[in-house]
């Protein structure tokens, strides 16, 4: 089996910073596109970045130039530096990735538990 364990959530003022990791465990054979989603309260997840195995990214338009997304393709794990943070990017952060595990000849989607960051005014 494959877990995903964020981690770095917390609370933070307007304009701050945060760091969240996220590290994939077990059998794992390779790693694909990994990512971070958001779901703030009544409202749908929604992409926040991703990163493919050879390092290209993409950013949801509200959180390009404050969001950098990074992986450590060694260590199984994905990063998300958030700097200018606002009110609005409070939500629950999850981060998510394609892995095949195992003797497994496909890749499978995995989610983490979630970690939850709140920007206050």
């Amino acid at each position: 089996q494959v877990q995903l364990v964020e981690s770095g959530g917390g609370l933070v003022q307007a304009g701050g910073s945060l760091r969240l990791s996220c590290a994939a465990s077990g059998s794992i054979f390779s790693i694909n596109t990994m990512g971070w989603y958001r779901q703030a309260p009544g409202k749908q997840r929604e992409l926040v970045a991703i990163i493919t195995s050879g390092g290209n990214t993409n950013y949801a338009d509200s959180v390009k130039g404050r969001f950098t997304i990074s992986r450590d393709n060694a260590k199984n794990t994905v990063y998300l530096q958030m700097n200018s943070l606002k009110p609005e990017d409070t939500a629950v952060y999850y981060c998510n990735a394609d892995v095949r595990a195992g003797i497994s000849r496909r890749y499978d989607n995995y989610w983490g538990q979630g970690t939850q960051v709140t920007v206050s005014s």
